[in-house]
């Protein structure tokens, strides 16, 4: 994750580069010559990031906040222009619903509608609901390493920070109005504002009509509860629309760039057309992909179908999710517990050709681990892959960190837990996940005949080649034997191993686990399979 390390400047190097993150850095640099041909080049580069407080920082937050660190990093190496990381919570927004799984709900039932700020904390630890979750966003941000600026909604319209830019939406209101209507439904526009009023009453935001607005005076009227009422827009006395709202702030924070899901399309193209209505500049945005649950069905909050940050480190390492936001954010994903075990072990790979030697100093940059780690990547290595600890863990049938670190040693003597911490780390992912995922999906089978034949046959050769530990040579000899036994092709030999040895139709490469695991020790693993052990113990 973030090695806080500076980014060194090298126009030089990331004008080849051709990974996302500088691709979208080449729009802002674009963006950068734009300004300074117009005569008012930028004294710094704004990069914005926003979040809802109704509910606790989740999956989709992470990668959000990852994703445009990696962004403002490229340009990092392209411009010397001061840039900064703005993590905005939209905590003025009223509450609309209660959330699941809150202490206490009845505290929020009775503030329907009030501002996050104003609502009373359910679990008693801050001033209100909306400090709280605050509170766990700013933790849950520090707790990866970004750097970033944290903005509350709250205090932005409460201390004056968007007067301004609140007194030019007055200022522009039919246009800005009219930019929206068309996007609404008959009865929403006979009543839509562009402001919302906080009621001096009820302490809620209020979906009403605006009656009269005044430009000049800077206030808007509204009915409160059969009272004709007027307030300023400035202060904190009303908020804007959410998507009036979203303008505006790019508007008052000069946001340069800001990344959003597919969802928010439409709500994009919309602030854009309010912020140029405006005279402002829309910043350049990146819309990515969403996440899909196990059924391909897209991830709902409110259903709870999907995949937390917490369930996923459950299992593996902060680089391996990282590495799943990082790649391909245009495609949708899927996002459950099956695919961590490849998201670990592409960061193994990459990480290992990132410090190859036959690496060069622009394809280091165009590798993901150079993005995931500001620059600055670890650089310790793996002897064995994560789908190899999981292959150890079922052949051993020990399920023990001790076992599991004794085939590691006999494999790679120089490897230990203080030494590989990276390692000595998967290796209780890997006992964990072995023990939640795979081991309830366990099926052996007994061979074929024409596959008895052949296993013998391979034990065989495995108890000649003895300590053998290098994993081309234990892979040719599995080839060979697939061959001599007609197997067509050879992937059928492949899942037969696995399926008659490990009860699981694929796994890592068997070359590599009998290198690990030992030949002589593979060999009476394949005897004991022949002999029914497994598919009596099922």
């Amino acid at each position: 994750m973030p090695s806080g390390a500076p980014i060194p400047y090298r126009p030089d190097l990331a004008a080849e580069a051709k990974t996302w993150p500088f691709e979208e850095a080449r729009k802002i640099l674009a963006r950068v010559e734009r300004k300074t041909a117009a005569g008012s080049p930028p004294s710094e580069i704004v990069f914005e990031t926003g979040y809802g407080p109704s509910g606790l920082p989740h999956i989709g937050t992470f990668g959000e906040v990852a994703r445009t660190t990696w962004v403002r990093n490229a340009f990092q190496m392209m411009s010397k222009i001061k840039t900064r990381l703005i993590a905005f919570s939209d905590d003025m927004d009223g509450l609309r619903k209660i959330p699941g799984n809150i202490p206490n709900a009845e505290v929020l039932a009775a503030n329907l509608g009030k501002p996050l700020t104003s609502v009373p904390d359910p679990f008693g630890t801050h001033a209100s609901y909306g400090a709280h979750n605050n509170a766990r966003l700013k933790s849950f941000l520090d707790r990866f390493g970004f750097e970033y600026e944290f903005l509350s909604s709250t205090e932005c319209y409460k201390s004056g920070r968007f007067d301004r830019a609140l007194q030019t939406v007055l200022e522009h209101y039919e246009a800005v109005r009219d930019i929206v209507l068309p996007t609404l439904g008959p009865e929403r526009r006979a009543t839509y504002s562009p402001f919302l009023p906080i009621s001096p009453r009820s302490g809620r935001v209020l979906q009403v009509p605006i009656l009269e607005w005044n430009k000049k005076a800077g206030t808007i009227v509204f009915d409160d509860e059969g009272k004709k009422t007027e307030l300023p827009v400035t202060g904190g006395h009303a908020k804007c629309q959410w998507k009036v709202d979203w303008a505006m702030r790019w508007f008052a924070l000069n946001v340069d760039y800001e990344m959003s899901g597919k969802d928010l399309i439409s709500s994009v193209e919309l602030s854009t057309k309010i912020t140029t209505a405006l005279g402002g500049t829309p910043p350049e945005t990146l819309n990515y992909e969403l996440f899909l649950a196990e059924d391909s069905q897209r991830i709902s909050k409110s259903k709870g179908n999907g995949l937390s940050v917490d369930e996923w480190l459950t299992y593996g390492p902060d680089e391996s999710i990282a590495l799943f936001m990082y790649q391909k954010p245009k495609t949708a994903k899927r996002l459950f517990f099956d695919v961590i075990p490849k998201a670990v072990d592409d960061y193994v790979a990459y990480l290992e050709a990132y410090h190859s030697n036959e690496t060069s100093e622009a394809q280091r940059i165009d590798n993901p681990v150079w993005h995931l780690h500001g620059g600055n990547p670890p650089t310790e290595r793996y002897p064995v892959s994560f789908a190899l600890l999981l292959t150890l863990v079922s052949a051993s049938h020990a399920h023990n960190h001790d076992v599991l670190w004794g085939f590691i040693r006999s494999y790679a003597p120089q490897a230990s837990p203080e030494a590989n911490p990276g390692l000595e780390r998967l290796v209780g992912y890997a006992l964990k996940y072995y023990e939640d995922f795979v081991k309830p999906q366990k099926k052996y089978r007994s061979p074929s005949e024409k596959e008895r034949v052949a296993l013998s046959d391979l034990a065989d050769r495995f108890e000649k080649l003895g300590n053998e530990r290098d994993p081309e040579t234990v892979q040719n000899v599995v080839y060979e034997i697939g061959k001599a036994h007609g197997f067509e092709p050879l992937r059928d030999w492949f899942k037969a191993l696995y399926e008659v040895l490990f009860g699981q139709s694929a796994g890592p490469r068997f070359g590599s686990f009998a290198a690990v695991y030992g030949c002589i020790e593979t060999a009476a693993l394949i005897r004991r399979a022949l002999a029914g052990e497994f598919t009596a113990a099922a």
